[in-house]
């Protein structure tokens, strides 16, 4: 039996950190996109990740609704030469936290976008459940790097236009893994999930893929930022222009951010390794969003560090300077 239950840990271990050698890899990238910001260091890996041909996004949606959240993500996708990605933001219940720095503001007013406000874009659950219908069979990367709500209403969706499936049968058929920043390991509370306890809750205990969590414990020792905004060769900048005016604003940052969003983009789009290890087993959320760690089952894995984290400070501080292809 132990040599089962090992041979299943690796083969979902390799099913979901895989990245592909030559196909990139087909992402919904899923951010709240102003409470934080390093959401903006996030997105930024990833538009450097499909410039290198390693991801292919599919789309990118919110999971906070706060007026102007649509046209931030329209900011850094025309910004990265994709204007066209599709977008959504929550129509239902949402939470509408955003950033307290303002940068948000200081982006739409400053960089090109198309989408000027909330309501010109679809619900985020319509953009998962279209994007997800022409998807190959587990072939769809989700990183959610903010609130799980779009999560949950997209299992509890319906069949529609796009899908004769109900949301959890197109989670199971299209979708190959999700990776999440989430959580703390074995245990504690961390936003991402307390912040909408409910969704949380309900997505970790339906959902039916192997998912990775990096922790809160993962980014917290990563402070990047600094060699961006110290670069004086980099002008005109979106994600530049985030972190010049957050950093100065909090004393806690002052050697750089937290980066919490980051590393599940690093980690869905160019695998765990050689920086972490996993820990399988299944997450458990209580009803105010607290989360523990119980060692049996099998689908679940949260990371632990493998090498020192100034080494993924480094890549990250390096992959935040990507430039927009010419």
């Amino acid at each position: 039996m132990i040599k089962i239950a090992l041979l299943h840990f690796f083969l979902l271990a390799s099913t979901v950190i895989s990245a592909q050698a030559h196909k990139p890899v087909p992402v919904i990238f899923d951010t709240d996109m102003g409470p934080d910001y390093d959401d903006a260091g996030a997105i930024t890996l990833l538009h450097a990740f499909a410039d290198e041909g390693k991801a292919n996004i599919l789309a990118t949606v919110a999971s906070t609704k706060f007026e102007g959240v649509a046209a931030v993500l329209n900011v850094f996708n025309t910004y990265f030469k994709q204007p066209g990605l599709p977008i959504g933001v929550p129509k239902g219940e949402a939470l509408t936290k955003r950033d307290f720095q303002h940068w948000t503001d200081t982006l739409i007013k400053n960089y090109p976008h198309a989408i000027k406000n909330n309501s010109e874009v679809p619900d985020a659950v319509e953009i998962y459940r279209k994007v997800l219908a022409k998807q190959p069979d587990k072939s769809v990367t989700i990183i959610t790097v903010g609130f799980l709500t779009n999560l949950a209403n997209l299992l509890k969706s319906k069949p529609d236009k796009y899908s004769p499936l109900t949301g959890v049968q197109l989670v199971n058929r299209k979708v190959k893994s999700l990776v999440s920043m989430a959580g703390r390991f074995p245990s504690g509370s961390e936003f991402n999930i307390d912040q909408d306890a409910a969704s949380g809750k309900y997505v970790f205990e339906n959902w039916s893929t192997p998912i990775i969590f990096s922790g809160w414990e993962i980014g917290q020792k990563i402070k990047t930022g600094l060699p961006l905004i110290n670069n004086n060769t980099i002008k005109n900048s979106p994600v530049k222009d985030v972190f010049r005016i957050s950093i100065p604003l909090d004393p806690q940052d002052k050697a750089g951010r937290m980066s919490w969003d980051e590393t599940a983009v690093l980690v869905a789009i160019a695998g765990y390794k050689p920086y972490y290890k996993l820990v399988s087993g299944t997450i458990e959320v209580t009803e105010k969003g607290a989360n523990t760690w119980n060692n049996k089952g099998g689908s679940h894995f949260y990371l632990v560090e493998d090498r020192p984290p100034l080494e993924v400070q480094d890549l990250i501080n390096k992959m935040m300077m990507h430039q927009p292809k010419k």
